[in-house]
């Protein structure tokens, strides 16, 4: 087949549980990721012939997506930030969201000194490794509970930010090793915070393919993550660092009360790209 009628019948197969708009960019995603071209010259070569070899391994994609499986995991990338990072069913895809966080950190701390940077669940290494490309300067560390998912940050680490350590901790019961208290300029995270009762508003492919560990927290105690961070950030950061949260839009108000609570001053909610309130700052005060 050619390239144009391999990418109709790819959008075809994909239109049974995709709407359209979304099955025909999956489609042409498929065929440049396995063809190596860009959309332009994907668009200019439609009449090209695809070889065996490589049909074999679209329709193997198919099958793949036809079970809902996420695009990311079958192409094994995600972009984020401008980065193209490897991802595995033991990490999160990574989420436009979450990357308006990241910028949001690299904005406000781009002149600030000394910069020293914890990000705990740090799943595919999307954050701590995007924020030492926009902050070279600074020293930046990444914490997971999942061997599995930091031998993935790993690998995007030694693509793009080498500088970058990481830990295995289970922040729930301990700490990372090796940050002096009061040291820290920024303490970040996108931890997990969806109900579990909001299972059943979930897309198959999250639900069958994303780990379920950095996604759902229990309904009794949803603020259970921002809790124990900010309590951790009472010990780490230094007198002005900042905590930044991505959060359940349903929590922004009872997150920044929270860290009013806990003596953190300057509490924002900030909103994200789809008007959801997204992300929750403080500044630590001694």
């Amino acid at each position: 087949m050619t390239i144009l009628e391999l990418t109709r019948c790819l959008s075809t197969a994909l239109g049974g549980i995709y709407p359209e708009p979304e099955a025909a960019a999956i489609a042409g995603q498929v065929l440049e990721y396995y063809l190596k071209l860009t959309p332009l010259i994907r668009r200019m070569q439609a009449a090209e012939l695809v070889s065996m070899e490589k049909e074999q391994l679209i329709e193997a994609a198919q099958d793949r997506l036809l079970r809902h499986e996420p695009l990311q995991y079958v192409l094994g990338t995600a972009y984020f930030a401008g980065l193209e990072l490897a991802v595995t069913p033991a990490t999160l895809i990574p989420r436009p969201e979450t990357e308006e966080l990241v910028a949001l950190i690299s904005k406000e701390q781009k002149n600030a000194p000394q910069l020293t940077i914890l990000d705990i669940g740090t799943g595919s290494g999307c954050i701590p490794i995007a924020l030492s490309q926009a902050l070279p300067e600074a020293w930046v560390m990444g914490v997971d509970i999942s061997a599995e998912a930091l031998a993935v940050a790993r690998r995007n680490a030694a693509r793009y930010a080498p500088n970058v350590e990481f830990q295995e901790v289970d922040i729930l019961r301990a700490a990372p090793t090796g940050i002096a208290p009061h040291s820290l300029a920024v303490l970040v995270s996108n931890p997990p915070y969806v109900l579990e009762s909001e299972r059943v508003l979930m897309r198959p492919n999250v639900l069958r393919y994303e780990p379920a560990t950095a996604l759902f927290v229990p309904d009794n105690d949803p603020l259970l993550f921002y809790r124990r961070i900010a309590g951790l950030g009472q010990e780490l950061l230094r007198p002005g660092g900042k905590l930044y949260f991505e959060i359940n839009e349903r929590y922004a108000e009872s997150v920044l009360a929270l860290l009013a609570g806990l003596g953190y001053a300057g509490g924002q909610i900030q909103q994200d790209m789809f008007g959801k309130d997204r992300m929750v700052s403080g500044v630590f005060c001694e």
